[in-house]
């Protein structure tokens, strides 16, 4: 049986603790209903585990074992393992035999190559948008960029992160490349992940000048500034590690 690995606190390692009632409640249908439950307290059980990463109360290096955690979310392990293994796919824990998960632990040099790659991918295709897209294409982000400063001024971690990934794809989604939408985002989600040393949480302050360069992105972007525009996003996925 799975064992659980020693944790740096004694909170729970989920955010938000138990998935909602609707999605615990027995059920009783079968088929085709059953299966989009089953795939529903999937979703939701890794959204709270994505989020558990980002926070650092998933702790790098540490192991997790699906029942364990299954009892702290309020369900059976398997839809938590099944989670995991997505997570695993992705890169950010891996399979430690007879006893759970170890979250992965990243170091500055991956956090740094990841800026690099995603500089490489992201910065050519913004500056094609910006010869492009009319400044009336840019105004409809303008309200992605301030969720990301909102969440940044209460200092809400978990918030950030999401609306940052939000604006990063709806700017790329423009491309209307769907492939470069999915690689982004996993290069993106990686790069929001801890470093195995080092402060867990971000501080606000780091957080408001994270969100600002969106708003100063977008600015460079009505006035075709490819300098800027260029400059800019190397900077912010720099900084951001």
């Amino acid at each position: 049986m799975e064992q659980a690995g020693p944790r740096p606190t004694g909170r729970s390692p989920v955010p938000h603790g138990r998935v909602p009632e609707q999605a615990r409640g027995e059920d009783t249908r079968t088929g085709t209903a059953r299966q989009v439950r089953r795939h529903s307290v999937r979703g939701q059980v890794l959204d709270a585990l994505r989020a558990a990463l980002v926070s650092g109360e998933l702790a790098p290096g540490e192991v997790y074992s699906a029942p364990v955690l299954g009892e702290r979310f309020g369900v059976s392990a398997t839809p938590v393992r099944e989670a995991m293994q997505q997570l695993a796919h992705e890169g950010a824990v891996e399979v430690v035999p007879n006893r759970g998960f170890r979250v992965a632990e990243r170091s500055p040099r991956e956090l740094a190559e990841l800026a690099e790659i995603r500089a490489l991918l992201e910065v050519p295709v913004m500056l094609r948008l910006a010869r492009s897209e009319p400044a009336e294409r840019w105004a409809e982000l303008r309200p992605l960029a301030e969720e990301t400063s909102v969440a940044a001024a209460r200092g809400d971690l978990a918030a950030y992160v999401d609306a940052d990934r939000a604006f990063h794809r709806a700017i790329l989604s423009l491309a209307g490349n769907q492939q470069l939408l999915v690689i982004a985002d996993d290069l993106h989600r990686r790069s929001q992940w801890p470093l195995a040393s080092g402060p867990v949480h971000r501080r606000r302050a780091d957080l408001v000048a994270d969100a600002a360069e969106h708003t100063a992105l977008l600015d460079a972007l009505v006035a075709q500034d490819l300098a800027v525009v260029g400059e800019l996003v190397r900077e912010h996925f720099t900084q951001a590690q």
